[in-house]
């Protein structure tokens, strides 16, 4: 089963780059980010087309989420749990969606778009904090169930400085603060394994590029989509890809899709 996430930045505005991509990698499963519409505009007819089941959970203008399947979805859920120390009851960011992947192995699959926060010093990276926490929540119930799992998305961490080619120029980003990377490891040391670093580990594997000052002529990328797994899943882990190429095609995402495979 190879899980594909990948924050596309507006489904609509890149969807012949988005289609082509899955054309060519054929993805058993695809979680996407940044939507940028709500559930009534995702353009899903290509993908069926393709042989995709969707489901969406989406939001007008921003963020949004999605998972594509060959196989049925089942036991959907849109959105995090409220927690009584996290909070949550006034959220309504298109940030988390999770099903089982139906199959003679069935895995559990979240694609998540965690908050940029920035910037530090405001309620933005409040928030983002506070739905870490939240997620962390979640994972432990979802830990409990002893199943293959598999937590994917943007998550807006820079987990250590091998993860950006310059790491003083994000010093004062939401995305490389203590806090944000210390809730990135309690996240993993919850039993959650870093696929891409389990599989592969070699430094310089970014997967986003910001579309300012040359940054990808330069190189200059971090690494923020992350797959998480669950011992069950981590048991199962082939291999992990970086399709980076797909940042120089025409009207590119400034993320690039990241695909984990399991063998079940």
């Amino acid at each position: 089963m190879r899980i594909a996430t990948w924050n596309v930045n507006s489904i609509n505005a890149r969807l012949e780059t988005v289609v082509r991509w899955f054309e060519a990698a054929q993805p058993d499963v695809a979680c996407l980010q940044e939507l940028k519409c709500v559930d009534e505009k995702f353009p899903a007819e290509p993908f069926e087309r393709l042989g995709y089941n969707i489901a969406v959970h989406g939001q007008k203008t921003y963020n949004g989420v999605a998972i594509l399947s060959k196989t049925p979805l089942e036991d959907v859920r849109r959105g995090l749990p409220v927690h009584p120390e996290h909070g949550g009851e006034e959220d309504d960011h298109a940030r988390y969606i999770e099903a089982v992947i139906s199959g003679p192995r069935p895995v559990r699959v979240a694609s998540i778009y965690l908050p940029n926060g920035n910037p530090i010093g405001t309620e933005k990276f409040a928030y983002k904090l506070a739905w870490m926490g939240r997620l962390n929540a979640h994972a432990r119930e979802l830990l409990a169930l002893e199943e293959p799992l598999a937590l994917v998305g943007d998550y807006n961490v820079i987990p250590e400085p091998r993860d950006a080619e310059y790491p003083k120029n994000w010093e004062t980003d939401a995305l490389f603060q203590t806090e944000s990377r210390e809730a990135f490891r309690a996240l993993k040391w919850l039993g959650l394994t870093d696929a891409y670093l389990e599989a592969d580990g070699a430094p310089g594997a970014y997967t986003f590029w910001d579309y300012q000052a040359g940054a990808w002529q330069r190189n200059n990328g971090i690494r923020i989509d992350h797959a998480l797994l669950s011992p069950q899943a981590a048991d199962l882990l082939r291999g992990v890809s970086i399709h980076r190429d797909v940042r120089s095609w025409d009207k590119p995402s400034d993320h690039v899709p990241l695909v984990v495979e399991l063998d079940v």
